[in-house]
């Protein structure tokens, strides 16, 4: 099961590195980002497919997409200067519990 999140955890990685360099791709106009953004994406849902192996689709992917959120929006605030607001960061705190209470109570993980 540890390889499972290992792979999960790096198509997260992956698809924040990606969806951090669309921007920077004008449309994919600049040549570098561009590729950045497309090779990630690839691993990332390779990566994500191999989970997918013994995690169950709908557990992966909200645990994909919800981590992603967090990450992203923090990259965001951080480097690209976006605010955000309270209820932004209330969403975002709720994305966390989601994801905490999907791994620590739910017994769909251990399939």
């Amino acid at each position: 099961m540890i390889a499972t999140y290992l792979y999960l955890a790096g198509a997260i990685v992956m698809e924040v590195l990606a969806t951090s360099f669309l921007k920077s791709s004008a449309s994919f106009t600049r040549l570098v980002p561009s590729i950045i953004t497309i090779v990630g994406y690839a691993a990332a849902f390779y990566l994500l497919s191999l989970s997918l192996r013994t995690m169950p689709t709908g557990i992966a992917y909200a645990i994909w997409s919800g981590v992603g959120i967090v990450l992203i929006s923090l990259i965001s605030w951080i480097w690209f200067g976006q605010s955000l607001d309270g209820a932004a960061l209330l969403g975002i705190g709720l994305i966390i519990a989601g994801v905490i209470v999907i791994n620590v109570f739910s017994g769909s993980v251990a399939h």
